[in-house]
């Protein structure tokens, strides 16, 4: 069976990757980055006008919208820079401490 090329890439040794190697398109869904986050978004639904700004400016693409609204945040892929927070003009973003939200 042939390896998928970032089946490839996972396998090799810093040493061995090519020097301007390039995975497949497409391929960042299928890496968990939500992990490196120490600030999370937590959206209040009812304060949520689905004005689609935070949607726009998040870098991760990590606003769910389904039917032109704003339905959740893709946990496993936002940063938690906090720029859907600051795009926010109704106040349904906030950012709190990922420890927060553990706890809560």
């Amino acid at each position: 069976m042939k390896m998928t090329e970032i089946e490839q890439f996972d396998s090799w040794a810093p040493e061995q990757i090519p020097e301007g190697f390039v995975c497949e398109a497409g391929t960042s869904e299928l890496y968990i980055t939500g992990g490196w986050r120490s600030m999370r978004p937590v959206w209040d639904q009812d304060k949520c006008t689905s004005c689609m700004l935070c949607w726009i400016a998040c870098p991760d693409s990590s606003i769910q919208v389904s039917d032109g609204a704003m339905v959740g945040i893709d946990y496993d892929h936002c940063k938690g820079c906090g720029v859907c927070v600051h795009e926010c003009r109704f106040g349904a973003l906030e950012l709190i401490r990922e420890d927060e939200a553990e706890e809560a």
